[in-house]
């Protein structure tokens, strides 16, 4: 090889070093400002959750609802989360505005412990306490499988109701009206799952406004 193409490799190796300097940073720059855009998207997203609800149960007490999603992307755990709500005093119609919240997602969708895509069908409260919790088939068909994932998303659901409808005792999770074996193939749901074994107690009081 000459020294001329020598001379040329070595400045054409010089020029991208020096492209790649400058383009990445702002690659970098571009990734972290539509990262921004998405997590206020997200963020815009639970705001008009939360006045539709508002506007839909403007007649009800804002109280500070306890949800209940993942701690962390690994799944490790579950973390409160307040919120506050205009919740009714009806048990049943409390249940369905918490567990549709919960639905819907807290602002880090990373955190989300139930599909994005299923629905809460109906909520009945049986005098003994149960409340069977009629989802969509995207509950079962949308969620990860795997013991640890379906067990997060049923104790999402239970630790929420538990800090919110003290009258719910027990849950059952119903999909698209009928009883299924398991939840996404590893979870049990032929019996009820725990939600408190405190005695049932008054509703929240309304938030200080």
């Amino acid at each position: 090889m000459s020294a001329k193409w020598r001379v040329r490799i070595v400045i054409g190796l010089f020029v991208a070093v020096l492209a790649a300097a400058i383009y990445f940073p702002i690659l970098k720059r571009r990734v972290k400002r539509q990262a921004q855009v998405q997590q206020k998207s997200e963020e815009q997203a639970r705001r008009e959750l939360v006045l539709s609800l508002n506007a839909a149960n403007g007649n009800e007490p804002k109280v500070k609802a306890k949800l209940f999603w993942a701690a962390d992307a690994e799944y490790s755990g579950l973390a409160a989360d307040t919120v506050e709500l205009p919740l009714s005093n009806d048990p049943v119609l409390r249940s369905k505005q918490v567990l549709n919240t919960l639905l819907a997602g807290p602002v880090d969708s990373e955190l989300r412990t139930l599909p994005p895509d299923a629905a809460l069908l109906a909520f009945y409260l049986l005098p003994d306490g149960t409340g069977v919790a009629d989802f969509s088939e995207a509950m079962a068909n949308s969620i990860p499988s795997g013991v640890q994932s379906e067990q997060l998303a049923v104790d999402s659901i239970t630790r929420t109701l538990e800090a919110n409808v003290p009258q719910v005792r027990r849950l059952k999770i119903l999909i698209h009206g009928q009883e299924v074996e398991t939840l996404a193939g590893h979870l049990d749901l032929t019996g009820t799952f725990p939600v408190s074994a405190k005695p049932a107690a008054p509703s929240p009081a309304p938030a200080a406004k």
